[in-house]
């Protein structure tokens, strides 16, 4: 066959006879044409980060867990206040109160003008000196007699097994005998029936409960840590020798706990004496010291966290605008697929 028009190549198209050769065989087809597509929406910017949940592990320390309460005030005075929080021994009683819905100012009005009769109850047992009901009674009071799981916060209190040594993280139930339990000291205390079993301090298993706060859904975990160590001065009292004993029994397995904390905060309070209840005001400057320096590292790691769930939510929102585009671009009619070989369908726009 030759080739009446010698001046135009058959093989391609000016742009509008292809627009005309388009609508000339839309208008002669017997059925019409799916409709195009709805194009994907585009979101103009990325969703807001959800917020990074801060958790709280309180260690033990007796009289030094007045510290807890100067780590606290320093968390919420810099926007770090916690979500979540766990404790054992003297941590669970400020953790206990702190859920509860007090903020770090009323825990330190609190703190000042705790008696100390009215949480040690002395009676000779071969058990221990201490009864442990009347810091029950205390804790109850101070958070109105609500069980754990109806606290302002998450809430665990650690203790330990006496039967088989095994951790346990109470979340339910009585907050005070919880509390007693985390905080009953072998030797000083009188071990607390729960059930079947009986409970000693949480500090002879997990003397700063990191793996718990992280239980209760904490993004970033802050460990303060109050124990004694094996070296420095060693306190004369009774519970001074037993709280440091039971901190040397369990300083290896602490390590390995605080080794999973985001962050440790270590007020300097080796030297206060754990049954000295008169260096409470030097233990809570001693907590709002050391949480003030350990700030820019809690700055630093929820902002890399902050960084990091942007990220993820950047790829997952484009990797949805790409399986959308296709799914349009795999339904529209051939009409339509004709004319975006061609380019004059833009009814699937690219992500």
């Amino acid at each position: 066959m030759t080739n009446r028009f010698p001046g135009i190549r058959l093989t391609l198209f000016s742009r509008p006879l292809m627009s005309l050769l388009l609508a000339t065989l839309a208008a002669c087809s017997s059925t019409s044409p799916s409709p195009p597509a709805a194009a994907p929406e585009t979101t103009a910017a990325t969703p807001p980060v959800p917020p990074i949940k801060i958790g709280i592990a309180l260690g033990g320390g007796a009289a030094k867990g007045f510290a807890h309460i100067g780590v606290i005030k320093m968390l919420e005075a810099n926007g770090f206040a916690p979500a979540v929080v766990a404790g054992t021994s003297a941590g669970s009683v400020v953790g206990a109160l702190y859920a509860s819905g007090l903020n770090a100012f009323a825990l330190q009005e609190k703190a000042i003008a705790m008696d100390e009769a009215n949480i040690r109850d002395l009676q000779w047992s071969s058990g221990g000196l201490v009864l442990g009901q009347k810091l029950e009674d205390y804790v109850n009071e101070q958070v109105h007699h609500k069980p754990m799981e109806q606290l302002a916060k998450p809430f665990v209190a650690v203790a330990t097994r006496l039967e088989d040594g095994e951790r346990t993280a109470f979340a339910r139930g009585n907050t005070g005998q919880a509390v007693r339990a985390s905080s009953s000291v072998p030797g000083v205390f009188q071990p607390v029936t729960i059930g079947k079993y009986h409970y000693v301090d949480g500090g002879v298993v997990s003397p700063v409960p990191v793996d718990a706060a992280r239980q209760l859904g904490a993004d970033v975990v802050i460990a303060v840590d109050i124990s004694s160590k094996a070296q420095g001065k060693v306190s004369g009292d009774m519970l001074g020798t037993l709280n440091q004993s039971i901190a040397i029994m369990g300083q290896k397995l602490g390590q390995a706990e605080l080794a999973r904390a985001d962050v440790v905060i270590r007020p300097k309070v080796l030297d206060l004496s754990s049954a000295d209840f008169s260096q409470r005001a030097t233990a809570i400057i001693e907590g709002e010291k050391a949480a003030l320096a350990a700030m820019p590292k809690i700055r630093e790691r929820v902002a890399r966290l902050q960084a990091e769930r942007a990220r993820t939510i950047r790829l997952a929102q484009q990797k949805a605008a790409e399986v959308e585009h296709q799914a349009c671009l795999d339904n529209r009619s051939r009409l339509q697929k004709v004319a975006g070989m061609a380019g004059l369908d833009d009814s699937c726009a690219h992500p």
